[in-house]
């Protein structure tokens, strides 16, 4: 099992994106790193309501470059951030020193949050807590820091996807090792060591103590193979699934089968 320390140290030499998307810590940069992600993503702009955010306490988890902690910032929340490794805090601190803007920005672990119960209106979280050795306690950390009626907004990894599909041809299917199970793939081969992804149903029992839940799942640009993302895994390979890859059969027989699963939900009020 992976510990917090590699996942650490792996998010620690780039924040996600970093190497694609900014290129120096200004404000050109930024600004051209948020507009490509959110063309390529552009379902976090209505899942994470930035604008519903305003006058709110709001804490994000996992900052990353900060894209979307500036756009929260923008709308008027009353904004704190953490992150466990200390390059996404001063990516964050960065741009927001160059856009102007406030948030109090720490070093800290989604397994004890450094905050007091009842202290946010909203906590959100796009692709982190999965990387966490105890995603569950992450979830109740996240509850324990809402206030009553206050709302969750998280996304983690989904199986079955189809870059877990991907991900099992090449390095179980192509390599006869046809034991391997999706979850050993996600562990081993989908960024940071020890990632997770979670069905549908598990991710029901894990937020069974909230209410209102609500979970989508999305085709995202990887699913699609229609971005420069998973290089990482053979850029001449890549190159050519993306010439033949079947995206409109795929959005057609297999919507369900993406990364991505957006979850809501809410603290109960008593």
């Amino acid at each position: 099992m992976s510990s917090k320390a590699d996942v650490a140290a792996f998010w620690d030499r780039a924040s996600c994106g970093e190497d694609l998307y900014l290129h120096g810590r200004d404000i050109s940069n930024f600004a051209a790193q948020a507009r490509e992600r959110y063309r390529l993503e552009p379902y976090i702009l209505p899942f994470a309501e930035f604008p519903a955010a305003k006058g709110k306490t709001v804490l994000e988890i996992g900052v990353g470059l900060g894209a979307d902690h500036e756009q929260f910032a923008r709308a008027g929340a009353e904004l704190s951030g953490i992150d466990l490794t200390p390059r996404a805090i001063e990516n964050t601190k960065a741009r927001f020193a160059v856009t102007g803007l406030q948030s109090d920005l720490r070093v800290g672990d989604a397994e004890d949050l450094p905050f007091a119960d009842g202290t946010f209106d909203i906590v959100y979280s796009w692709g982190v807590i999965h990387h966490s050795p105890d995603t569950a306690h992450c979830l109740a950390e996240i509850q324990r820091v809402l206030k009553p009626g206050g709302v969750a907004k998280i996304m983690i990894y989904h199986t079955p996807s189809m870059i877990g599909y991907m991900l099992w041809l090449r390095y179980a299917g192509l390599t006869l090792r046809w034991n391997t199970t999706l979850a050993q793939i996600y562990d081993r081969h989908l960024e940071s060591p020890g990632t997770k992804a979670y069905s549908k149903a598990q991710a029901h029992e894990m937020f069974i103590a909230f209410a209102d839940v609500r979970i989508a799942t999305v085709l995202t640009h990887g699913d699609l193979l229609s971005s420069q993302a998973g290089q990482r895994h053979g850029a001449v390979l890549m190159a050519i699934a993306r010439m033949v890859w079947p995206r409109a059969l795929i959005r057609a027989l297999l919507p369900s089968h993406g990364l991505f699963m957006l979850i809501a939900a809410r603290k109960p009020e008593r």
